[in-house]
This record gives C-alpha cells, structure tokens and sequence, in this order.
C-alpha cells in the first residue's frame, strides 16, 4: 500500500479528530458512487474548480486524470480491507507486545501487520481484479485501453465481427484474472507456510 492508503487507515483505526470524519466521509463517498461517476468528477470538474484559483490543467493527458481517480477509488477499498484485518488479529496481540518492550511502531511493523497482511490477501486480490476490470472505463474519458482497442476495431471495422472481438477481450480480462488469483494464492499460501493461525490463538 501507498502512503495515501496508510494515511486513511490510521486516521481511521487511531480515530484522529477531523481527519478521520474526514477519512469516514471519503470512504462512504468513494464506495457508494459509481466509478464512472468519479472518473468524470476528476477529468471534468477538478480543472474547472481549479481554474477558478488560477491553475489550468487542461493540458495534462487523460491518462493521468484516470490514474488518479483509480488511485483515489481503491484507496478507500484498501483501507476498509486492511482495516478490518488489522482488528481481526485482535488486542492481544498488541498487549503481548507491549508486555516484552515494544513500542506500537515496532509491534506494528513486526507483529501485527504482518498477520494482518495475510488475513488481507484474499479481499485484497478481489479488490485488484475488480480495479483491472473497472479500467475498461477509462476508454470513456480517451483513454484507450484494452476495451478501448477493442472499440476503435470495431469502428474500422464498421461492426463486422463484433462478436468475435468482444469474446476476445472477454478471454483476456479472465486470463489476467486468473493470473492474479493464481499469485494472491501463491503469496497467501507463503506467508501462511510455518506461521500460527491468528483465529487459534
């Protein structure tokens, strides 16, 4: 995780006053909009609120105005994810820690996020399949992904063998899905290999 998805999820398990009233209100929001409603709030309303400051940034590509939205859009979803693994390895663990001289920060980086990673894994590769599959919007703002590329053959094309293209794009949206499925398992299984199981303890 970023330093983006850090920060909201400090705010929210330590509930800092404001920013994480603030936090509350942007995970609500980026959860029950739709993505593409998102996208074109970013692409199409941030030059415009910011012009009125001064600062034009209509000539930034695309490409950047949808990296943003997606990176802002999951970073909700991944703070709720690690959030909720966080309080599942429970305050035992914390006070174990705590009763052998660590500090939050040392039992954090060494005893609690690690445990908390791994319960994390199976929601964090759906999160990244949905994120992968939710990029074919961004051929809405022009950018041209792989749904993209699969519009502008059809145009050359004028429709003919649509169907064809579309199974395709079909077939490799589910190879790199289950390219993903694959690794987050693999990953799971690794780091799940010679440790306790949190729920036992």
């Amino acid at each position: 995780m970023g330093s983006q998805q850090w920060g909201i999820l400090f705010a929210q398990i330590k509930r800092i006053p404001f920013l994480h009233q603030c936090m509350t209100l942007f995970i609500s929001f980026s959860r029950c909009t739709p993505l593409l409603v998102q996208l074109f709030l970013v692409y199409f309303g941030v030059p415009q609120l910011l012009s009125a400051f001064d600062i034009y940034i209509n000539d930034l590509t695309p490409f950047i105005f949808a990296v943003v939205t997606f990176a802002l859009h999951i970073s909700a979803y991944l703070a709720e994810v690690i959030r909720s693994a966080y309080l599942a390895v429970g305050e035992a663990q914390l006070e174990a820690c705590y009763s052998i001289g660590m500090t939050y920060t040392q039992a954090l980086r060494r005893v609690i996020l690690p445990q908390a990673f791994v319960l994390a894994l199976p929601n964090l590769g759906n999160t990244i399949i949905d994120l992968f599959k939710d990029t074919s919007l961004a051929f809405t703002i022009g950018v041209v992904d792989i749904m993209g590329q699969a519009r502008l053959i059809i145009g050359n094309n004028y429709g003919l063998g649509m169907f064809k293209v579309y199974i395709i794009i079909s077939l490799i949206y589910w190879g790199v899905c289950i390219i993903i499925e694959i690794t987050i398992h693999q990953i799971e299984q690794r780091f799940k290999k010679g440790r306790v199981n949190v729920a036992k303890t």
